[in-house]
Order: structure tokens, then sequence, then C-alpha cells
């Protein structure tokens, strides 16, 4: 089982946090973790190989030295670190005998086996994502997706290495963002979802559970789809009532000082247990978390008042992170 992460030295204790947390739930499983690393320290690098090797697993770092070498237009990322385009070129990042990997964001957590999300058959896909329900109309317009078609989270990817290079994919996906001015709202998030329209298989959410299941029940959420058919809701919920993969997106995270994310102290269970235990937590949000406690307190009973202030509030704040 190969699993990728993209990170900079500032996020070492979320990853140590997340490898940890598969290392825990997945003790049978072979597991070998790739770390496309921009920056890390030499200390933090061997740190993180004696803690994997620790688990009986293996796992191999390698150096990004700048994005910039592999993409030939300029690109505006707004807020986010520009390590999130790797994934458009991991054919030239990894080893070529890795047919299959399991790719993650930095800021996921997993609580169970990941056998069945490897198991998944991927034979005539190039990849396979959970859908992102909150995604609006002009996002999927912005990239030609027909609204009928679900939009993917790129945040915890099943990826058919072998055919992304059988069919150079990542040629595909760069000519594609390189086609909107290297400018999308979710960057590669985006060029994936335009480009391999027909080559995404939908995967459970359960294994990407991120805020959207807490915030919407499911009701809202079918609504916020249309005319995108969402899943029923017997499978609802079912993978929600145990999630495999939570997905931390957006502001409320377990490190962050003041968050009540329902899976916090689970986060913080793995948290503990990695050579990074002792990292303070971010401070500065707690203002931030008791409007945001008070707004989803308020808005509770009105799922799509709250999702059309949401929708407005997003784009917003992100280009006040890109200012800051």
């Amino acid at each position: 089982m190969n699993i990728v992460y993209t990170v900079d030295n500032k996020f070492v204790p979320q990853l140590a946090t997340g490898i940890c947390s598969i290392c825990e739930n997945n003790k049978e499983e072979d597991v070998c973790f790739y770390v496309v690393s921009k920056g890390i320290t030499d200390d933090n690098k061997d740190a993180l190989t004696r803690y994997v090797e620790k688990y009986g697993k293996k796992i191999c770092i390698i150096e990004l030295s700048n994005v910039k070498d592999y993409i030939d237009f300029d690109f505006d990322t707004s807020s986010w670190n520009d390590i999130v385009l790797a994934r458009l070129f991991f054919d030239r990042l990894l080893p070529n005998d890795v047919d299959k990997i399991i790719y993650l964001d930095g800021d996921t957590m997993v609580r169970g086996s990941l056998h069945d999300l490897w198991s998944i058959d991927l034979s005539n896909y190039v990849i396979g994502a959970a859908v992102e329900p909150t995604a609006n109309s002009e996002r999927k317009k912005a990239i030609s997706l027909e609204l009928t078609k679900p939009y993917y989270n790129a945040g915890v990817l099943l990826i058919n290495m072998e055919k992304w290079k059988e069919m150079n994919v990542g040629k595909i996906v760069l000519n594609f963002y390189k086609e909107h001015q290297g400018r999308l709202f979710a960057n590669d998030q985006c060029a994936i979802n335009g480009a391999l329209k027909d080559y995404i298989l939908q995967i459970p959410i359960s294994y990407n559970f991120c805020n959207s299941y807490r915030f919407y029940n499911y009701k809202a959420l079918v609504k916020m789809m249309k005319p995108t058919k969402f899943i029923s809701k017997v499978d609802y919920q079912v993978q929600c009532n145990n999630p495999i993969i939570i997905h931390f997106l957006g502001e409320e995270r377990p490190w962050r000082v003041g968050n009540k994310h329902t899976y916090t102290n689970e986060y913080m269970f793995y948290w503990n247990k990695t050579p990074w235990a002792n990292t303070p937590l971010e401070l500065g949000w707690e203002n931030y978390f008791k409007v945001f406690n008070l707004f989803n307190t308020v808005m509770k009973p009105f799922p799509m008042l709250r999702y059309r202030i949401m929708d407005t509030l997003i784009p917003i704040m992100i280009k006040h992170r890109k200012k800051s």
C-alpha cells in the first residue's frame, strides 16, 4: 500500500499525526509512505524516518525544490501553498514501479482500515475520489463541467498511476490548467475535475468526511447538489456513521485553540503519540471560533441559508488570506 503526502516543514506535526493514525489502524498492512517535501529540515526528515520505522513501515521523502521547475506557465494558487500542485506531476516524482497510490492531504486523520479503499478496482479509471457537495454551479461552469456531473474533492485520492502514465494524464491536466491561465478557484482540484471528468470513480464519502457532513443534513445536501444526483439516504447514513478518513477542511482544525470540531479529541490522541506532541497549538483563533460557533448554532435550523452565506464568504476569506 503506497500512501503519498505533500507538505512543507511547518506542517510536519500534522503529517506525523496523519501517519500515526494510519499506522495505529493498519498494523497488518505493508505500507510505504512517500512524502513530497518542500523544505522539510534534515532533523525532521530523520525524526519522521525513525518514527515510521518504529511501526515497521517504510518511508521515502522526496525533496521538491521548486514547483515552477515542473510547470512552464504562470499560475496563482491564491492562499494555498503551491506544493498542492505536486499532485499533477506525481508521475515525475514517484518511482516508476509505483502503479497505485492513496494520496492524502496533510490535514487528514485515518480512523480505520484502508484495506477496502486500497482494494477498489480502478481498471477503467484514473482516479477515485469523493464528491464535494458544496461546489456551486459557477465553479462547475468555470471548468466546463456539466451541472449533472459530480465535482470531486482532491484531498483524498485513489490514483491509478499505471493508467496515469499510460494516458499522460499529467500533461492533460496541466494543459487544462494552462488553458485557464493558471487561475482556477481550487487550483489543481478544479483542473482534475475539468480534465478528467470521464475518468473519475466516485468513492464513499466515508473516505473523505469533511465539515459539510457536520453542518448540513441529508435533505440540504441533496438540494445543494441538484441537478447532480447525491448518494442514497441509506448510504449517506452508513457512510457518515463511522467515517474512515476525516478531512479537516476549512478553518476549524484540531491544532487551533478554541475549535469545537467533533474529532478534535481523537486527533489529539494521535498527535500526542508523535515526536511533535509538544508543538504549541495555534493561538489567535479563540474569538473567531466564538463567532463561528454562535453562527453555527443560529444557522442550524436554516442549512440552505448557511450554505448561501458561506458560499459568499469563502471567496472573500481566500482573498484575505492571500493578502496576509
